[in-house]
């Protein structure tokens, strides 16, 4: 397993734009798919995008589809996820996750292997 942080996260109007950050521990970094999850008050946790362990696939929940954008940068153990756009559906504390060798399945929890503890995105009309 790897240890995930999170970064970036903020208030920010509707309209607006964050990126947030997850660093992982460890040396393995490159064999790990990496998702962002969110969970929004009162609602049970949804998948919002993944990225292939290799990078050559990646997967995005319809509603953030050409508004988010996932990235990795395998020599910083680091996955970002850019959001532009932000709507207050959008409010929600964001997870990543690894999934070790992960490259099909990728929207499903129960396949990630780690994951971070959150951080507050709060998006605001």
């Amino acid at each position: 397993q790897v240890q995930l942080v999170e970064s970036g996260g903020g208030s920010v109007q509707a309209g607006g734009s964050l990126r947030l950050s997850c660093v992982a521990s460890g040396r393995t970094f490159s064999s790990y798919a990496m998702g962002w999850f969110r969970q929004a008050p009162g609602k049970e946790r949804e998948f919002v995008v993944a990225v292939s362990w290799n990078g050559g696939r990646t997967t995005y929940a319809d509603p953030v589809k050409g508004r988010f954008t996932i990235s990795r940068d395998n020599a910083k153990n680091t996955v970002y996820l850019q959001m532009n756009s932000l709507k207050p559906e959008d409010t929600a504390v964001y997870y990543c996750a690894a999934d070790w060798l992960g490259s099909s399945g990728l929207q499903r929890e129960q396949n990630y292997d780690s994951w971070g503890q959150g951080t507050q995105v709060t998006v605001s009309s």
